[in-house]
């Protein structure tokens, strides 16, 4: 299976002088095309700092990070930009969503940033919302919506340009159980119904079993890893609930 994401040996330093903290300490692993992976672990865990190293919001002190086979590492600023407006997709905590925009207008957004001509931005915002259930939803404006339906607004976002991998960090912090449960289902289905590409960072371990396979980071390093297999997800969140205690206790937000 082609591989979208290639990390080998990545280190992360924070600090000078005499203060260093070493946040990514020799990171390496690959996600497949069509694949969902999560990433967990404690506070300090460097969780955060991984997702942002890929996202190209920060830079690597060294090592080597691929995605779609072109190495992000060794790109300046100004083709950082473009590749992260065309080949990645962010779905964050905070919906993000422009309140003077109509829910449409939000999705669509990006096309138009690329200059992709109107007829074929419908056509996508179609099929995009159509996919996710929220075709219905189109014409409003964000404050009508409840939490878990501006979430949705957020992942059809991300997945109109059809980018190459989407990374989201803690989708579900700022929800209910409820709406939690429902932006997973949405996640599902942007997974196997449109093959999209998924890396999430993810402090819940109920949230942690809709993946395919999960990272548990300690100290900056890979200290775990959880595949489904084919088991339910009520085996994968008993999985997830040991490893985490192997960890030294339960995971949290940060």
């Amino acid at each position: 299976m082609k591989e979208i994401l290639k990390i080998q040996n990545v280190v992360k330093y924070y600090g000078n002088g005499s203060v260093v903290i070493k946040a990514l300490d020799g990171i390496s692993f690959s996600v497949a095309k069509g694949e969902f992976v999560a990433i967990m672990g404690a506070s300090g865990s460097g969780k955060s700092t991984l997702l942002n190293v890929i996202a190209t919001i920060d830079r690597a002190s060294a090592g080597e990070i691929y995605i779609g086979g072109k190495q992000i590492s060794a790109m300046r600023e100004e083709a950082l930009s473009a590749f992260r407006r065309d080949a990645l997709g962010f779905v964050f905590q905070e919906y993000n969503l422009l309140d003077t925009l109509t829910i449409g207008e939000n999705i669509a957004l990006p096309l138009y940033l690329k200059k992709v001509g109107h007829d074929r931005a419908e056509r996508e915002l179609q099929r995009v919302a159509q996919a996710l259930d929220i075709g219905d939803q189109l014409q409003k404006f964000p404050y009508e919506l409840s939490g878990g339906q501006r979430q949705r607004a957020a992942c059809a976002r991300a997945i109109i340009t059809d980018p190459s991998l989407i990374l989201a960090d803690e989708p579900t912090g700022a929800l209910d159980s409820k709406n939690s449960k429902g932006l997973m289902q949405t996640f599902q289905k942007m997974h196997t119904a449109l093959g999209s590409t998924l890396l999430m960072v993810t402090h819940d371990p109920v949230v942690g079993s809709y993946a395919d396979r999960l990272l548990f980071l300690k100290d900056g390093k890979i200290w775990s890893e959880v595949l489904r297999g084919g088991r339910s997800r009520q085996e994968m969140h008993r999985e997830i609930l040991s490893v985490t205690a192997a960890l030294g206790g339960e995971a949290d937000v940060y």
